[in-house]
Parts: structure tokens; sequence; C-alpha cells
């Protein structure tokens, strides 16, 4: 503290020893400047101090905010490099494809693995058993959503050998499985990714599963009524007016009536709740007991 004080006594010394030699305003003068001095030896550390705590304060928050943006940048890469390797992953593994159109890992008690094939026949066997215990009672075909390809698989075998079921009813049905993927919720993403056919479209095929529906329909015979949501989310409701469009002019339906049913949007019904209208019963009854050719929608 002594060596810190003793430089100002001097000043005050020189600055009162200026007063008594120096008169009028170049006293004023040199004693302002004496006592400015002597502010800014006392003032100036206690208000640098200030300075310096603020400069800390920012270079913590701009250490911050670079952190922050290092680990945004680091997660961006790590999204954007999942999302350009998962074509090429699909396209490596063409069973993924499979597995997310089948979607048997939620069946409990099934073993082996689904294929178009294999589940066509399924339900040939299944009509078959059916059909034997029947009698004289009509026996209908309804197939929704990813079952209308089963459907249609079946239906077609089932008129290729002259036993045609009473009735096909397709709810929500697509075209093709091609159209439905390019088309389906979670291609949305991938849609416009270059190569999508050959990444996510091309592998599906390749795997067996086509699921023509839109062919399927020029060779059946017997009387077809295929319902839509307009809101449905997962099967477009055009592939279903689409399909109704290639199916009523078929030669194949000349003497058999095609009627295609819409459901509004403002009912919500969606994919999967058209059996919830109250209208449905009415709908299959008098589409049902009608047996002259017809074609409405």
């Amino acid at each position: 503290m002594r060596k810190r004080t003793e430089p100002v006594a001097l000043e005050h010394e020189r600055c009162a020893a200026a007063g008594s030699s120096s008169s009028g305003s170049a006293a004023a003068a040199l004693d302002a400047d004496c006592r400015l001095k002597q502010n800014l030896r006392l003032t100036g550390p206690a208000a640098a101090e200030p300075r310096c705590a603020a400069d800390a304060g920012m270079k913590r928050a701009l250490g911050r905010r670079k952190g922050v943006w290092l680990r945004l940048r680091k997660i961006l890469f790590c999204v954007l490099g999942l999302y350009i390797a998962i074509p090429f992953l699909i396209k490596l593994c063409p069973g993924i494809q499979a597995k997310l159109i089948f979607l048997n890992f939620g069946w409990g008690d099934s073993v082996g693995t689904p294929s178009e094939r294999g589940m066509t026949y399924d339900a040939l066997h299944v009509f078959d058993w059916i059909k034997a215990r029947s009698g004289d009672n009509p026996v209908y075909i309804w197939g929704h959503s990813l079952g209308t390809g089963v459907a249609t698989n079946l239906v077609r075998r089932l008129c290729e050998r002259e036993t045609p079921p009473d009735a096909l009813i397709l709810e929500s049905p697509f075209t093709n499985i091609r159209e439905e993927a390019k088309s389906h919720p979670f291609s949305v993403i991938y849609r416009y990714f270059p190569g999508f056919d050959w990444f996510f479209l091309d592998p599906i095929t390749s795997s067996g599963i086509k699921f023509a529906n839109d062919e399927n329909v020029k060779h059946i015979s017997c009387p077809l009524l295929i319902l839509h949501a307009e809101d449905d989310p997962v099967v477009p409701f055009q592939l279903g007016r689409k399909l109704y469009s290639i199916a009523a002019p078929a030669r194949s339906f000349r003497d058999f009536k095609v009627q295609f049913v819409p459901f509004h949007s403002d009912l919500g019904y969606r994919h999967k709740y058209i059996y919830k209208s109250p209208e449905l019963p009415r709908i299959l009854r008098e589409f049902l007991g009608k047996s002259e050719p017809e074609h409405q929608h």
C-alpha cells in the first residue's frame, strides 16, 4: 500500500508547487490536469474490472453458441448420412421391403416367411374349404387394403378354373403394389430422391411381389363392388377410382355389374373405418340383391 500511495503523494506535492508558483489560467489548467491524472490512477483498475467481466461473459456465451452449433451440425450430418444410406440398404437387402409390406413381425403365432404366392394359395385353400361346406349359400370374397391384392389374385384363379365366387368386394384397393408404394405416406421423404424406382420399387418386384389388381380385374368374371373413402391417407382415393375405370370397360365384366361407391371425406372414414358407415348394409343389400349387369358409381 505504501508503494502505491507514494506516487500519489508526490503528485499532490507537485500540483501544490505548481499552484503556488503559477498564477491565472495556467495554474488552473495545471491543477485540473493533475486532478485528472490522480483520478485516473485511483479509479482506473476498478473501472477496468467490469469491462473484463463483460468480455469474459461474452466469450462464454459465444463458446456456448459455438458448442450448440457444432452439436446441431453433427446431428444434421448423421441424419443426412442415414437418409442417404437407407436407399442403398434397401437395394442391397430386398427382404426389408417384404417385411414392410407384409408386417408379419406382429403376427404372434405365425412362422416362416410370407409371400404373395403363398398367401394366394392359402386363400385358395380356405375358399375351397368354405365352399365345400356352404351348400347352396353364396360365398363372397372381401379384400381390404393389401388384402385386395390377395383377393383379386384368388378370384382370378377361381375364374380361370370356372369356379368364381358370387361376388368380389374390394375396400380401399390400389392398382398395383408399385403405384401403391410410390403413393404411400412412408415414401414421401424419398419420392423425389434420384433413382427412387431403382432403389425402392425394383426390389419389391424382384422379390416376386406385384399384387397387380389392375391386371387381375381384366380376367375376373363376377360382380365387383369397390368401396373407397376420399380421405384415405394410406391408399389414395384416386387409385381406387383408377382401378374402377380399368375394370368397368373390361370384357370379362360385360355380363356382370361393376360398382364404385365413394365415401365423402367429411365422414372421416379414412383407410379402415368404412365399416362404420350406417349406409353400408343398404349398399351391400342393393348390390348383392341385383343380378342384372350394371356399371355405376
